[in-house]
């Protein structure tokens, strides 16, 4: 079978939790079952701006993607902000990555989005090879201020 990228429904819960919680994992960041209710409902929220595409095989969900619009003054224009992007290991080289990163932009082709940016680890090397076919690396560092 091949893979089959689509929105999350409501039934998705479970699957999506487990594979959540493998993304939490792949980057050693701790999350609780609370911060993955709160994502959980900010996916069901048709108002809130982050939204979710999956991956599925063979009737299970291999792989999913969070993402959402932000605006950038200095262009004058939308874009689209990758936030997650995770693959089941086992199911790894089956274009589930890829199928999610297509999905993302057909998203941001319909709103009119400029381009879609995400971020991921320096040491990711298995995920920056494909990101490296896929799209441009820009020259920006990332900087975090705690509040």
């Amino acid at each position: 079978m091949s893979v089959i990228i689509r929105p999350i429904e409501a039934a998705d819960k479970t699957a999506w939790k487990n594979l959540y919680q493998g993304y939490a994992d792949f980057y050693g960041v701790e999350q609780t079952d609370a911060m993955r209710e709160t994502v959980w409902g900010w996916l069901q929220d048709d108002a809130h701006e982050v939204n979710c595409i999956v991956a599925e095989l063979d009737g299970q969900l291999i792989g999913l993607t969070h993402y959402r619009p932000f605006s950038s003054p200095l262009a004058a224009n939308v874009r689209g902000f990758l936030d997650d992007l995770f693959v089941d290991p086992t199911a790894r080289g089956s274009g589930a990555a890829q199928g999610l990163i297509d999905a993302v932009s057909d998203v941001g082709r319909e709103k009119g989005w400029a381009l879609i940016r995400w971020i991921t680890a320096d040491d990711n090397y298995r995920a920056r090879s494909l990101y490296d076919r896929t799209a441009t690396r820009t020259q920006w560092i990332t900087y975090d201020t705690k509040l």
